[in-house]
């Protein structure tokens, strides 16, 4: 990639590119965009752009709101879907009036556990995301139905599987703006899909997921679906998740190998993985952020309830791949797709250096299938299981300072504000389940 001020003014120009999006990403981890015209374009790559920050859901104050948009240029990128009046994008960081970076910015916060672990002599964390979504038919008013657009399962195609043109047309477009897709497929629900993309750098690999999110949707509305990431829209059926492959590099070589070890894991990747596993309880109010989460990560749909790992085994909330070399990785399968990406990967990074700076010592593995393990044999393994609901996370969140520390005070304050309303309003609705249940029983 690497893009020059001079080389984006010019495609601007030669593609007729008529308005930009300035995007960045909420607390809650949805994408926001200031849209200007071309002719602020040189402004915005000069960071001149500004805009109001209280604005925007877990920013800030009224008195403090004016901040400036820091347009990373490796990020440029014409949408395809607008062939007339043309439309670009820049994803943004988010920066103060006085130079220094927003601490309440999700990609900054990234970044800036992802210097802790250059400190620490990595130079890269590595992040291949598989996120799920749902594809539901709309009614005549264009508002998503429940009714899935197909019959399909697990690697289905056509004629079942009648979201594969709809799929096909999201890899052609995520193609065209340079994704490099490695599979794509029919998941085990109806009406779920997979779009698997090439791994990148953590950052990259966030402003990928922010931007597939994008890309679905859009090319789902085109077909007259509703594609939706939200974890568990139908009970009885699996959620959607988003898997995290993940490693460490030093330079060109993977920290995580080592070709001595049975399993061909170094010493690293155990402390990583113990690391990991020692706060998952912690960190699952940012990798599962809403009520609906939990209603996903319960036993019996192939979701990863149990707080455990396995190179043999999918039951465990982390499974190692079996590729080596510079492919050696580990997968965290509890994370779900309504997750803030650039969150997501900071707390668990976080974690897995804190394995790494006080050497943990990883449980031993569990190769057996823990949903048929009884309550008593899972506490006799010393397997834990993900907090239940998101108060119980929140509450699991606020007690660890590792992972407080990654989100920062600013960040973790309105992070959990915002999340102990959401809470509070869905405790305090009255919901169907209840009606259908009481209403002529008592």
């Amino acid at each position: 990639m690497g893009y020059t001020k001079e080389d984006i003014l010019k495609i601007a120009d030669e593609q007729n590119v008529r308005f930009i999006r300035l995007q960045f990403t909420d607390l809650m981890g949805v994408i926001k965009n200031v849209e200007i015209p071309v002719s602020q374009l040189e402004k915005a790559l000069d960071n001149k752009m500004m805009f109001d920050g209280s604005s925007i859901e877990g920013y800030v104050r009224i008195e403090e709101s004016d901040m400036y948009l820091y347009p990373d240029l490796d990020t440029w990128v014409v949408f395809p879907w607008v062939t007339q009046d043309r439309v670009a994008r820049l994803i943004c960081d988010v920066y103060m009036p006085d130079g220094t970076p927003f601490a309440g910015d999700p990609r900054g916060i990234l970044k800036r556990v992802l210097k802790e672990a250059e400190e620490l002599g990595f130079s890269a964390m590595n992040v291949g995301p598989e996120p799920e979504f749902f594809l539901f038919k709309t009614d005549e008013k264009g508002n998503p139905t429940l009714e899935t657009n197909d019959q399909g399962g697990y690697f289905d195609f056509a004629p079942t599987d009648l979201g594969e043109n709809c799929r096909r047309d999201i890899v052609l477009t995520l193609e065209q703006m340079g994704f490099e897709i490695e599979a794509s497929h029919h998941e085990v629900a109806p009406g779920q899909h997979e779009i698997d993309f090439k791994y990148a750098d953590a950052v990259r690999a966030a402003d990928q997921i922010q931007t597939f999110k994008l890309v679905v949707k859009t090319v789902a509305r085109q077909h007259g679906l509703h594609a939706t990431f939200m974890p568990k829209p139908l009970f009885g059926m699996n959620g959607s998740g988003m898997h995290a492959h993940q490693s460490l590099f030093q330079g060109n070589k993977n920290a995580f190998f080592d070709e001595k070890d049975r399993l061909g894991l170094s010493s690293t990747a155990y402390h990583y993985m113990a690391g990991v596993l020692r706060h998952a309880r912690s960190f699952a109010a940012i990798t599962n952020p809403t009520v609906n989460s939990y209603k996903r990560l319960v036993p019996g749909y192939e979701a990863p309830v149990y707080v455990a790992w396995s190179a043999s085994n999918r039951s465990p909330m982390i499974r190692i791949p079996a590729s080596r070399g510079l492919s050696t990785r580990i997968e965290v399968r509890n994370p779900d797709p309504s997750a803030n990406p650039y969150l997501a990967l900071a707390v668990m990074l976080k974690a897995g250096l804190d394995g790494i700076r006080n050497k943990y010592p990883l449980p031993a593995p569990v190769d057996r299938n823990i949903y048929i393990m009884s309550e008593d044999e899972r506490e006799e393994a010393g397997i834990p299981s993900l907090p239940s609901s998101l108060k119980e996370a929140i509450q699991e969140l606020l007690m660890d300072e590792v992972i407080c520390d990654a989100l920062g005070d600013h960040a973790l304050a309105h992070f959990v504000e915002l999340k102990e309303i959401e809470w509070d309003m869905y405790r305090t609705q009255v919901h169907q389940w209840e009606r259908d249940q009481y209403l002529t029983l008592y």
